[in-house]
């Protein structure tokens, strides 16, 4: 299963000044690290909701044998004990025993049951259909654990920038707290910067939090005990052309591929709606033994009959069947039309999303590079003592809000990407 796909490049991010201090890191993911590929194909194996749909393909192909042994043959064995109050004498003969003990073996072999044949065949098709429901739903599983991969790497994106910040903040509050300490500058700076630290020390913790809560998510989605990290920045290929996707989407999506299965199998059933008119002819064969004989039963002996059954009137109820699989039919028809209808509408959202989305992170990008300049200029003004420490400040707290900004456009970017290959059946 291939779910190399790859995204928007990603800029170089500035080394921190410092090594963050250890209640500032993220916590190691309990279960470990895995690349885009090995998150998709575990998820698959161990999410809940594909074990369910596998367990779905073998409930239709136990209801198929289900069916199907209902046109082979059958074979049953009977016994029965009965106690008299006493011997049935007529004339000077026995004619039922007070005890009496009988057994027979039952053969019944359907030779015509085109009811029956039908139903099968219908069931071996509902047995496709439940495998093709089991692709959209692993497909479902695979899209859910690939956004949950990108969400744990947009999160890291944003604590890097949360980190920045704090080592920003705390370069100054230590270039005002030495001014200050030197005579040189004054407390209420020294204050300023004191509180700017404790405000970014803040907005760090916040960020571990969502990190670990997004390691969580991937752990659930994946089907492990435990947090899971994202190893790699997965590569997302080249997206394809609107008129391209469009034209996939129909013939390539998992769901589109169940549904036509549906409106066939309903098609199939209305169609063979003439068989419960048929007749049914069966063969019965009986071998038995009765202690003691009667009259008209030998103590051994056997019989067979053929047993034919044709349907002249039942009320009205196959024709109520024929026009419920005429409903059925026209319901699976327009349950695909909506389907289509929304992947086509999928596919252009998501398209419109990731050109916006591209847009969008290019100026995010530029944003933070004018940002991180301001505050470089905005620093070697307060050091020259040309202004005060507010326009520091100011420009830290511009610069990191720049950097969130432009690491949440990279996230909204890929997820946009990874929409549009997923809508038109590309991923996984």
């Amino acid at each position: 299963m291939g779910t190399a796909v790859v995204g928007p490049a990603v800029a170089e991010e500035p080394p921190p000044s410092s090594s963050p201090r250890p209640s500032e890191v993220p916590v190691k993911a309990s279960a470990g690290a895995l690349t885009l590929d090995e998150a998709v194909k575990r998820a698959i194996q161990r999410n809940p909701t594909a074990e369910v749909a596998a367990q779905e393909i073998l409930r239709a192909e136990a209801l198929a044998k289900q069916v199907r042994a209902t046109w082979l043959p059958t074979l049953n064995a009977n016994g029965t004990y009965t106690r008299l109050d006493a011997d049935r004498v007529l004339g000077d003969r026995i004619v039922a025993g007070a005890n009496q003990l009988s057994a027979n073996l039952q053969l019944n072999v359907p030779l015509i049951a085109p009811r029956q044949w039908v139903a099968h065949a219908r069931s071996k098709e509902n047995v496709a259909v439940a495998r093709a429901a089991g692709i959209d739903a692993r497909r479902e599983v695979a899209l859910a654990a690939a956004r949950a991969y990108l969400t744990v790497i947009g999160q890291r994106r944003v604590l890097s920038s949360a980190q920045r910040a704090l080592d920003t903040a705390r370069a100054h509050e230590e270039f005002a707290s030495t001014r200050f300490q030197g005579g040189v500058g004054n407390r209420l700076d020294a204050v300023r910067a004191s509180q700017e630290r404790a405000t970014a020390e803040v907005r760090v913790k916040t960020q571990l939090v969502s990190l670990a809560r997004a390691q969580e998510a991937l752990g659930v989605v994946v089907g492990e005990e435990g947090s899971l990290d994202a190893a790699e920045d997965p590569a997302l290929g080249a997206p394809p052309s609107i008129e391209s996707a469009l034209g996939e989407a129909a013939a390539r999506r998992a769901d589109i591929a169940a549904q036509r299965d549906r409106v066939e199998v309903a098609r199939k059933a209305s169609r063979d709606s003439w068989v419960d008119y048929l007749p049914v002819l069966s063969a019965v064969a009986q071998p038995f033994y009765q202690d003691p004989p009667t009259l008209t039963q030998p103590r051994t002996g056997w019989q067979a009959q053929l047993v034919l059954q044709i349907p002249l009137f039942d009320g009205g109820a196959r024709y109520g069947l024929a026009e419920e699989r005429e409903a059925v039919e026209a319901q699976a028809r327009a349950r695909l039309e909506g389907a289509l209808r929304q992947a086509r509408s999928e596919v252009r959202v998501a398209f419109e999303s990731m050109r916006r989305a591209d847009e969008a992170l290019a100026s995010a990008r530029d944003a933070a590079t004018l940002a991180r300049e301001s505050l470089e200029l905005a620093e070697l003004a307060y050091k020259t003592g040309a202004t005060s420490n507010i326009e520091v400040i100011d420009a830290e707290r511009r610069s990191h809000d720049a950097d969130t900004a432009a690491a949440v456009a990279e996230d909204a970017s890929r997820q946009a990407r990874l929409d549009l290959l997923a809508s038109c059946g590309r991923f996984p």
